[in-house]
């Protein structure tokens, strides 16, 4: 059960990569708290808070906003969180930063910073206008704050250098943001360590060792440090970065 902020009740809250398995876990405990929650993603979805997006383009973000607006009136928290993904069917030697190509580069950079920016740009301006103004939350990693350790990783695969510098970069943006629009919109930061997901065994005994906890995150154990950030309880918090990782960025 997550813990109830009676405001969120009242909020809009909009989230980019919103059919992603993260986001999954935020909605769910979003919606249980009763907020109306907007879906952006480039994903075909049949929800009815769902509107095809793609962030990294302004004139259909600009689209968007007119659509939400005429429904939802305002948005009072907005979730940047879409990043480009690698699973299972990535070829895992064309990741590596010898191999790293300017095509992957550029589409990684593109949707996880620019898309952010333009977000931010697009949404955050609106809010600065609104007699509530606004709260920007930025998903970012504990590897925004530290460095992957690519010796824990199968052979041949590592974490993307991309993922790293977008991490770093969103952080960046959170500051950035926090300070444009003070009096109207707060802008904040989460960097969560890794979740337990079915991933190798192998895999997992390695990064357990550099954890504190000795052990990844559990499915919604995030979700409490989001609706806090998009309640009123944290209303006074602005600029910084709340790092949910076991202790892991501490070492």
């Amino acid at each position: 059960m997550n813990i109830l902020y009676p405001d969120l009740k009242a909020k809009t809250i909009l989230i980019t990569g919103g059919l992603g398995f993260l986001a999954s876990q935020f909605i769910k405990a979003l919606e249980h708290n009763f907020c109306k929650v907007i879906i952006l993603d480039k994903k075909k979805s049949n929800k009815k808070n769902f509107f095809y997006c793609d962030i990294t383009k302004e004139s259909d973000l600009k689209s968007v906003y007119r659509r939400i607006k005429k429904k939802y009136k305002s948005i009072d928290v907005l979730i940047n969180n879409a990043a480009n993904n690698y699973g299972a069917g990535s070829k895992l030697t064309e990741l590596r930063l010898e191999n790293f190509s300017d095509k992957i580069w550029d589409d990684d950079l593109k949707v996880g910073l620019k898309g952010a920016m333009l977000c931010t740009k697009i949404f955050g301006s609106e809010m600065s206008k609104q007699k509530l103004g606004g709260n920007i939350i930025n998903i970012s990693s504990d590897l925004g704050i530290i460095s992957p350790d690519n010796r824990i990783y199968k052979k041949n695969f590592v974490k993307p250098v991309t993922y790293s510098v977008i991490k770093h970069g969103i952080i960046g943006l959170t500051k950035y943001t926090a300070t444009y629009w003070p009096k109207k919109v707060r802008c904040n930061a989460i960097a969560f360590g890794g979740m337990k997901n079915n991933q190798d065994k192998n895999f997992i005994k390695k990064i357990q060792k550099l954890i504190p906890m000795g052990r990844m995150g559990k499915k919604n154990e995030y979700n409490n440090v989001l609706l806090f950030l998009s309640s009123n309880a944290s209303s006074y918090i602005n600029g910084t970065t709340i790092v949910v990782d076991g202790g892991r960025t501490i070492l």
